[in-house]
């Protein structure tokens, strides 16, 4: 079965063509130009990934973002002719997979898209194998549940964050630069926004640490990378 993609964009040349990009590779498209109509949609039907525009008419997509992952867990690609970096962060906090900003080729739409997919997927093909826990210090993780535990209160991280930090944990004190991390968790080679991996650090860090400014688990070598300190 083809793999369900829905659209959320107003600008039906630039929804009409994405849509073209994608059914050539094999993928079936449907698209929704209204902020409301493209949230309801998404809450109803069944898609495997959703590219959701940042300005809609009638609810943002910041919005849209935040109740859809509130409710669902697949992959959310924001599209956006903004570049500032606040808008990215935002939409990054928000549980958004992917931030890309208008113009960009369609061809590295789709490479995207495949790559966010093929990593879901994996994922959810290995959930019943992962029976075992990473318990270090006050952090339990749970694999198969993909449930973490800081000093016995459960917090909540969205998908990628989990798998970041079940990176970094599964690999006690190894450094990890950035782009091996982008390569290994974002399926793409490290020549494009790295930047992706400090936004979801920052994310972990508010959640896990008692002070995030002063990061215990999760230490910043200046110049190398990341690891997780043990």
């Amino acid at each position: 079965m083809n793999n369900r993609i829905l659209i959320i964009e107003d600008e039906r040349s630039i929804a009409e063509l994405e849509r073209d990009y994608f059914e050539i590779n094999g993928f079936f498209v449907e698209i929704e130009q209204d902020g409301n109509a493209g949230l309801k949609r998404a809450l109803a039907d069944d898609f495997d990934l959703i590219i959701l525009d940042l300005m809609l008419p009638g609810i943002d997509g910041f919005e849209i973002c935040k109740q859809i992952r509130t409710n669902k867990d697949i992959p959310i690609l924001m599209v956006s002719a903004k570049k500032e970096e606040f808008d990215k962060i935002k939409g990054l906090g928000f549980g958004a997979d992917d931030y890309i900003t208008k113009p960009f080729s369609p061809s590295e739409l789709v490479a995207r898209v495949k790559a966010h997919l093929s990593r879901y997927e994996r994922i959810m093909g290995r959930r019943d194998d992962q029976n075992d826990k990473i318990k270090i210090r006050g952090i339990v993780m749970e694999k198969q549940s993909r449930r973490v535990y800081v000093n016995n209160k459960e917090v909540i991280l969205t998908t990628r964050e989990f798998d970041l930090l079940a990176m970094l944990a599964s690999h006690p004190n190894r450094v990890f630069s950035k782009e091996e991390l982008f390569e290994r968790l974002w399926d793409l080679e490290a020549v494009g926004d790295i930047g992706t991996v400090s936004v979801h650090i920052r994310k972990i860090r508010e959640k896990i640490e008692i002070d995030p400014s002063n990061p215990q688990y999760i230490e910043t070598l200046w110049g190398a990378g990341y690891r997780f300190s043990v």
